[in-house]
């Protein structure tokens, strides 16, 4: 009785009280405050903060200043900034990915049919007459009896994948609709490196891959980033790509066969891999330069106990000014939702604890680098962390705050995870609003932002979005807002800030995650992943060692 009393006169402290109409504000953290950063961010001046190019160096330093400010103290020996070593590869453009059969030869264009690339840091790769196989979804899991490579020996061959997991088309499959990891591009590409293929080429489905081929292009075109290695990443299939639905269509078609009758078979459990009698081929001739980013990381000091953590994050990085690869009209994709938001929320998280009590735990600010290019600053921190993640109570993530207005409630993504759920619960009653799983668990938002670097090293790890039952709009409004975003700003150039953004959402949405890692903050409780979570016994294991 004695925590939740406190825990309620904490809330109340904060200014975080039940309130039908408005909610009163918390000091430090103000509306003011996150749009200033948010347009400065997002300001062509930073010139859309790619890694790599001129405008790292403004983020860098601002989010430094900030840092230093605010009065968080250097993570580091050396200083706020976490090197994080890179190395940028440019495919030229002129490659074309050729299909070859018995019937005939289909030609795709670079970046309109087919977009390809090599994660292997060599000037030169490709494929040559390498024999095509239909692999379903590309997914071996043994838990769920399923096996896509049953049977088949991959080496010298390019598998072809549909996107998403079978629970996406079967319900009564996998997760249904909650996507699993198994779902997610990035593990296919992983898993055909494994099974020892030479290629690996997904169809873009705009349902299942929850974005259109734009996004595809976008963030697959121009130079693209990776963790620098001596091996020269030799372990990664030597081509990689997406193909349109069209060109896959043209594809099965080329090779005798069906992709909706395909795709029905891939959904079916027992499905075998399908050679389909086609070679693909293509030369890819890369400019390559290795770069140093960086991770800036900053530390309120805990009053109590200063060697335990709760840890914020956001990714400052986007896609940068697109003039080199000759992008025409508006070339700088200025990123203001996604995610100057983030690193402004961050900001006005932490200037909400220095305006208040020091916390017994000390907290944590991450501003990482590279999550655009495929979660790499959060990656390297997983696997370099600057604080030691045993010692880290919890992590709180933020990525892409949507300016709709006030909810009465709050997404969870990946709800069902860990007792940072109930936390939240408790705060968001104070605001008369409640929280809610993710709308749409099949786009596997999940697996698509930072904190899943962290959680997969076993912390506890909140990630939450904008809710979309609407205050002052009609039902449906929230979905509709986010869905034209996703459609006409994510990953463009017209994701801008705008000062008729209404914030107010968003302020309170700060409200609750502050709330949250301040009641961490001040227990002595370890947050505890939920017992069917696959990350509960890697934290078992990592916090057993520390004692």
């Amino acid at each position: 009785m004695k925590s939740r009393l406190y825990w309620l006169g904490a809330l109340a402290s904060l200014g975080i009280v039940s309130a039908a109409l408005a909610v009163p504000p918390t000091p430090g953290l103000t509306d003011a405050g996150f749009r200033a950063s948010v347009a400065t961010l997002s300001s062509d001046a930073f010139e859309g903060r790619k890694p790599g190019q001129a405008g790292e160096v403004k983020t860098l330093n601002w989010i430094e200043s900030e840092f230093k400010h605010l009065g968080l103290k250097p993570a580091r020996a050396d200083g706020y900034r976490q090197p994080v070593m890179l190395v940028e590869i440019k495919a030229d453009p002129s490659a074309q990915l050729e299909i070859n059969g018995a019937n005939g030869k289909l030609t795709l264009a670079y970046a309109d049919d087919a977009v390809v690339w090599t994660r292997r840091v060599r000037e030169t790769a490709g494929l040559s007459q390498s024999p095509l196989v239909f692999v379903g979804h590309g997914i071996h899991a043994p838990e769920y009896g399923w096996d896509d490579y049953a049977g088949i020996d991959m080496h010298g061959k390019t598998a072809v994948i549909l996107v998403n997991d079978p629970g996406y088309r079967d319900p009564a499959l996998f997760r249904g609709k909650n996507m699993t990891y198994y779902g997610r591009w990035t593990y296919k590409y992983e898993e055909a490196m494994r099974q020892g293929a030479e290629g690996a080429l997904i169809i873009h489905q705009t349902g299942p891959a929850a974005y259109g081929w734009d996004v595809v292009r976008n963030s697959n075109t121009g130079p693209l980033l990776e963790p620098d290695a001596a091996d020269g990443h030799a372990a990664r299939a030597a081509v990689e790509g997406w193909i349109s639905n069209d060109s896959a269509r043209k594809l099965f078609q080329l090779a005798g066969r069906d992709l909706d009758a395909m795709e029905k078979a891939a959904t079916t459990p027992g499905f075998k891999p399908v050679p389909l009698q086609l070679s693909a081929s293509v030369a890819l001739r890369n400019t390559v330069r290795r770069t140093q980013s960086a991770n800036v990381v900053g530390v309120l000091t805990g009053a109590r106990h200063p060697d335990e953590y709760v840890l914020y994050m956001a990714h400052w990085d986007h896609f940068g000014n697109s003039k080199d690869s000759g992008g025409t009209g508006d070339t700088i994709y200025n990123g203001a939702v996604d995610n100057a938001t983030g690193v402004a929320g961050i900001l006005e998280i932490a200037k909400a604890f220095k305006a208040g009590k020091r916390p017994d735990r000390s907290i944590v600010f991450v501003a990482v680098t590279a999550e655009e290019s495929g979660l790499l600053g959060s990656a390297y921190y997983g696997q370099n962390p600057v604080i030691p993640l045993a010692k880290t109570a919890a992590a709180i993530n933020i990525d892409a705050m949507f300016p709709l207005g006030r909810t009465h409630d709050i997404e969870v993504v990946g709800y069902g995870s860990s007792e940072l759920e109930d936390d939240l619960k408790a705060a968001a009653a104070t605001q008369s609003r409640v929280i809610r799983p993710d709308a749409e668990p099949e786009k596997g938002h999940y697996f698509r932002s930072d904190h899943f670097n962290l959680a997969k090293h076993g912390v506890p790890s909140l990630y939450t979005e904008t809710g979309i039952d609407s205050v002052t709009h009609p039902a449906g409004f929230g979905q509709a807002f986010k869905d034209d975003y996703t459609a006409n700003r994510y990953h463009k150039p017209s994701d801008e800030y705008s000062k008729d953004w209404d914030v107010s959402g968003i302020v309170e949405d700060l409200q609750l995650l502050y709330a949250v890692g301040s009641k961490v903050a001040n227990e002595r409780h370890w947050p505890e992943w939920y017992a069917k979570s696959e990350f509960r016994a890697i934290r078992n294991t990592s916090r057993a060692a520390e004692h």
